[in-house]
């Protein structure tokens, strides 16, 4: 199974990610936004973080998730590579890996600006997937 692929939309990027769970889903899409913004590979697990987060349903714990993700990445300059995930309800309990934003270490790739509800979508159903489109 592949883990997630790009979605091209006119002035927007999104991911679709799949996984055998839920929780897995929320992983690849992660894995996903971060190769957008830089090669994920290339990112080694020097920092952990801990991200809990509590939404009234899976839609927007997704949102929050990646918001939180984002928002580390420009107001730290950090770079995550590896994700740790855990959902029950719509609780997330997750630990992050990675490190600061190294020009001479990270390619420069596209700048994500926020995380958009169009054609936003969770699937808990066969396939599990998860969908999300980010403003350029």
């Amino acid at each position: 199974m592949k883990k997630y692929e790009l979605i091209e939309h006119t002035a927007d990027v999104g991911v679709k990610a799949y996984g055998n769970t839920v929780a897995e889903a929320f992983v690849h899409v992660a894995e996903g936004m971060f190769d957008i913004i830089t090669d994920e590979s290339t990112i080694d697990p020097v920092g952990e973080y801990e991200i809990m987060l509590d939404a009234p349903d899976l839609e927007q714990l997704l949102v929050d998730w990646l918001s939180e993700l984002l928002y580390l990445n420009g107001a730290f300059e950090l770079v995550f590579g590896m994700f740790k995930v855990m959902i029950s309800q719509n609780h997330l309990s997750a630990h992050v890996y990675g490190e600061k934003y190294d020009v001479k270490k990270h390619r420069m790739g596209v700048e994500i600006k926020a995380v958009t509800y169009h054609m936003l979508q969770v699937s808990k159903e066969d396939p599990i997937f998860v969908q999300v489109l980010f403003d350029i």
